[in-house]
């Protein structure tokens, strides 16, 4: 465990962030299922290090632990080798993820995988071949990352893939991305309401590509930057024109009093002098990695907050909704409402000092929770969950003047 304080409540500094896991694996991916260009700032994550070594793996089973984007993107990408043979399996939560939605349009698509243990879970066999098919059908209400998995997919195909989604889509800015990463390498996608079609990428050189940094992992300084009393922060490797969703953070936090401004391929982080209402609602379902971050700013600064569109936090690393009530609670918090898909925080917190953060093997835990010994020293147990997305966060808090007691 670690015990995390600051004696200064202002916050002064620069920072490198690791580029985007996000866009990190699907260049990967894409990489695999095309040609070999290279990949600049790429992600020191451990779930982008698994998609490496599973990618250049020979053996037949293939533990990727907790990474569920690498799980998802590694399905279909098994799925397309032809006479191979491959075990995909995980954690213990992983084989409580859900794969079926996935793992049904394969089927569709005449992929021969089959469950080794447990219906619609990993541990999956999967027996690639030559896919001949070119549509599919799937809902869109739950992980966008099945539709980004066949969307990559489609790229290797002979004759593309049209994927057709029977709900409205979720996570929408995910699916952009994908189609954006996509188009950059030189491809083609067509995303309609209910339908997405995917041209084959014709063999042709791949540039070499950078990766942004990741606006996830940024969203912990800005919850820094709006608990301080002052923020000269800059974050480098960010871009005003990003592909990534949760680049929302910028108007987001300005609710908070954080202004963003772009300077020379970075975020300048800074107090604003405007009114903090002391409520706020948010739909969340284009950015739902951000909930937790949001959820623990409004705590340390007694905004009340209902947020929307969280459906999709309940198939995470661990069931994030239920994570959360039950550490805001040992703050003193007797109102804090959670539904399938929202969160509802009436605040009256006191900030309790020194209250033990359990992480439930869920790196967003110990990040979104940091934050707040800023206020008053907390402690945070199984730190090292955050190499998961964020291997030098810590030592980054250090950087900016955050005392770490380790191991106490």
């Amino acid at each position: 465990m670690f015990e995390i304080s600051k004696k200064s409540k202002s916050v002064v500094g620069s920072l490198n962030i690791s580029g985007s896991k996000s866009e990190s694996n699907r260049l990967l991916a894409l990489r695999a299922f095309t040609s070999y260009f290279e990949i600049k700032n790429i992600s020191d994550s451990d779930d982008t290090k698994v998609m490496m070594s599973a990618i250049n793996s020979n053996q037949e089973k293939i533990d990727i632990g907790h990474a569920g984007t690498a799980m998802r993107f590694l399905t279909s990408y098994f799925s397309s080798i032809e006479n191979s043979s491959v075990i995909l399996t995980g954690s213990k939560r992983m084989r409580e993820r859900p794969i079926s939605i996935l793992v049904d349009a394969l089927r569709q698509l005449d992929v021969d995988i089959s469950y080794l243990e447990n219906e619609g879970y990993p541990p999956i066999r999967i027996n690639g071949r030559v896919i001949n098919k070119k549509q599919v059908n799937l809902p869109a209400n739950v992980s966008s990352q099945y539709i980004s998995s066949l969307m990559m997919l489609g790229v290797s195909l002979q004759k593309g893939l049209v994927i057709n989604l029977s709900t409205e889509i979720i996570s929408l800015p995910y699916i952009d991305m994908t189609k954006k990463i996509i188009e950059r390498i030189g491809g083609s996608v067509e995303l309609k309401p209910n339908q997405i079609l995917i041209n084959s990428l014709s063999n042709k050189k791949i540039l070499s590509q950078i990766v942004e940094s990741d606006w996830s992992s940024s969203s912990y300084f800005y919850s820094i930057a709006a608990l301080s009393d002052s923020s000269d922060l800059t974050l480098n490797t960010y871009f005003n024109d990003s592909i990534q969703g949760d680049s929302d953070l910028v108007e987001i936090y300005k609710n908070f009093g954080v202004r963003t401004t772009y300077i020379n391929d970075g975020i300048h982080l800074s107090k604003s002098d405007d009114k903090i209402e002391k409520k706020i609602s948010l739909d969340l379902s284009n950015n739902p990695d951000l909930a937790q971050t949001i959820v623990v700013t409004c705590l340390g600064l007694e905004i009340d907050c209902d947020l929307y569109g969280l459906q999709t936090l309940k198939i995470k690393e661990t069931d994030r909704l239920r994570a959360l009530k039950s550490e805001i609670e040992k703050f003193g918090v007797d109102k804090i409402e959670i539904t399938d898909n929202s969160l509802h925080l009436e605040n009256n917190s006191q900030l309790k000092s020194h209250i033990s953060i359990d992480t439930y093997n869920d790196h967003r835990m110990a990040m979104s929770f940091a934050p707040l010994s800023l206020l008053n020293p907390i402690i945070i147990n199984d730190p090292m969950v955050v190499t998961k997305s964020y291997v030098s966060f810590w030592d980054h808090l250090e950087k900016l003047g955050f005392e770490i007691s380790k191991n106490k």
